[in-house]
């Protein structure tokens, strides 16, 4: 199940969490094309990793700190984190081979 990432989960549910598994973070905006192009990947993502890593998604309007603190600056952007450090940062629509090789990198 694709988790919904915000301001007051992220620090506990992506950067704490990512101590015992990759956690794949897709930043997102409803109003973005490409954004609303890559969500279903990441649901099937979700789906396809759910016993080995987290997969979710933060929408940028309403957690504009996080993104910032982060440096995103274009959308979609996905971060993957592992032991609470950024450890791939991938920009634009992705395929869903490159995202399945990025987790599978950092399990």
């Amino acid at each position: 199940m694709t988790q919904h990432f915000n301001e007051k989960n992220f620090n506990e549910e992506v950067v704490e969490a990512s101590n015992s598994k990759p956690v794949l973070v897709d930043f997102f905006a409803s109003w973005c094309g490409p954004c609303q192009a890559q969500s279903p990947i990441i649901d099937e993502l979700a789906e396809s990793f759910k016993e080995k890593a987290i997969i979710g998604k933060l929408d940028t309007g309403a957690s504009q700190r996080i993104a910032a603190d982060y440096g995103v600056m274009s959308i979609p952007t996905i971060l993957l984190f592992k032991n609470g450090k950024v450890v791939e940062n991938l920009v634009g629509l992705q395929l869903k081979e490159i995202l399945e090789k990025a987790v599978n990198k950092h399990l």
